[in-house]
């Protein structure tokens, strides 16, 4: 009966589990919606600012302080990962693409490499393993309003122009759909113009008042703060995404072990049964005899 006991205990542990994680997995499923909505919405927005900024760039060859493109002495990598566990791969391939990018400045010649991180996942990693942090915003994720989000490009983007750093780069993953997140790695600093002439894109014929040089210099930091606030975005939908997938596994593979745990129980208790009846039997045999 013992063996019974233990089984007994085990399908009541799996099945605690299997009511938490079916839970989480809602409360992520609802999240997961709002961000989806979000990131949806904000790329058009987004689209259409990068297409006006790069049809002036084309033509006009105009340059900002964000387009200085200096030799690599001192690089800026953001890392952006999310505050809370329990989501998969989703955090731990971000911090194998930046550790890559990590190498890979290091084995260059005279280049000093910060960080900054978005998350408590890459704040907690890095701060073991390195002293390149400089900078930790882990709170922006918990209200990723833009004003919030466009003070930490704001930051960035004023030390990229005082040549603090000569090149920024962001570490993330990018939404695609809730079963599939894109590690990707950007460049966010120096701003690079798009030489590329496409013969079958129609060029929009804008009118600019006053001058395209002006409107550029007010457009490119706008672009700036909404790439950077787009990240973010992209990485919260991912992350929920990743984390309603994971917990819908976790669920399933509840269930499953709940099956053969009954199962089990199930032959225990019918071999324990059937020794009784064997015994009492036998018992009976005996007095008769």
């Amino acid at each position: 009966m013992g063996n019974l006991k233990e089984v007994r205990t085990r399908i009541a542990s799996v099945s605690s589990t299997q009511q938490i994680t079916s839970a989480m997995k809602m409360v992520s499923a609802a999240k997961f919606r709002r961000a989806q909505n979000a990131i949806v919405s904000m790329r058009p927005y987004d689209k259409q600012l990068s297409d006006i900024i790069r049809d002036i760039n084309v033509e006009d060859g105009v340059d900002t302080p964000y387009h200085a493109v200096r030799d690599e002495k001192k690089v800026l990598l953001v890392v952006v990962t999310s505050n809370k566990g329990l989501c998969g791969a989703f955090n731990s391939n971000i911090i194998k693409e930046a550790n890559a990018r990590i190498k890979h400045y290091q084995q260059k010649s005279g280049v000093e490499l910060s960080l900054i991180t978005i998350g408590k996942r890459a704040s907690e990693f890095f701060s073991k393993h390195t002293t390149l942090v400089k900078s930790t915003f882990d709170d922006v994720l918990d209200k990723p309003t833009f004003d919030n989000v466009a003070a930490i490009a704001e930051d960035i983007m004023n030390r990229f122009c005082d040549k603090e750093y000569d090149k920024v780069e962001i570490v993330y993953n990018k939404f695609k759909n809730s079963l599939t997140q894109i590690l990707s790695t950007e460049q966010f600093l120096p701003v690079m113009p798009d030489t590329k002439k496409d013969e079958n894109k129609v060029q929009s014929d804008y009118i600019f008042e006053p001058s395209k040089q002006e409107i550029l210099k007010e457009m490119i930091p706008l672009s700036l703060r909404s790439q950077f606030y787009r990240v973010v975005l992209d990485s919260l939908a991912s992350e929920h995404g990743a984390r309603m997938t994971a917990m819908q596994k976790a669920t399933d593979n509840a269930t499953e072990l709940l099956k053969e745990l009954k199962l089990t129980y199930n032959k225990a208790r019918q071999s324990a049964i059937t020794n009784e009846i064997i015994e009492i039997v036998s018992g009976a045999e005996a007095l008769n005899g």
